[in-house]
């Protein structure tokens, strides 16, 4: 898989786990810092990137305004550590939902999960 992890969510123990794991992965912190969260979800859906991020605005630009998507996933209030742990659950649990562009939500307590009806630049 391929991801885009946002300024927010880009630490090097989460980066390193999934190019360890053998993926993708573009940090925002690489030369795009200041990208808008709209600059970051098109270059995501453009990119065929899971977005990784801790911010909820997010939300708004894909069930509001219908922007186009590829999978976002969104940590709240986690550690690090945390993070990490749930990512490597995420990817073995929930692969092909991930690549159908489903929004997932991520806390201590649980996963929700919103099926993506693929809404990306490929019309899917």
């Amino acid at each position: 898989m391929k991801f885009l992890l946002d300024v927010c969510a880009a630490s090097r123990s989460l980066h390193g786990l999934l190019v360890d794991l053998g993926h993708d992965v573009v940090s925002a912190r690489d030369g795009f810092s200041r990208a808008t969260d709209e600059a970051l979800l098109a270059r995501a859906a453009k990119e065929q990137r899971v977005l990784v991020t801790e911010d909820k605005d997010f939300g708004e630009l894909i069930f509001v305004r219908r922007l186009p998507h590829p999978c976002v996933v969104r940590f709240v209030e986690m550690r690090i550590a945390e993070k990490v742990a749930a990512m490597r659950a995420l990817i073995a649990e929930y692969a092909d939902a991930m690549h159908e562009g489903a929004i997932i939500v991520v806390t201590r307590e649980r996963v929700r999960l919103r099926s993506g009806r693929r809404n990306d630049q490929g019309g899917e």
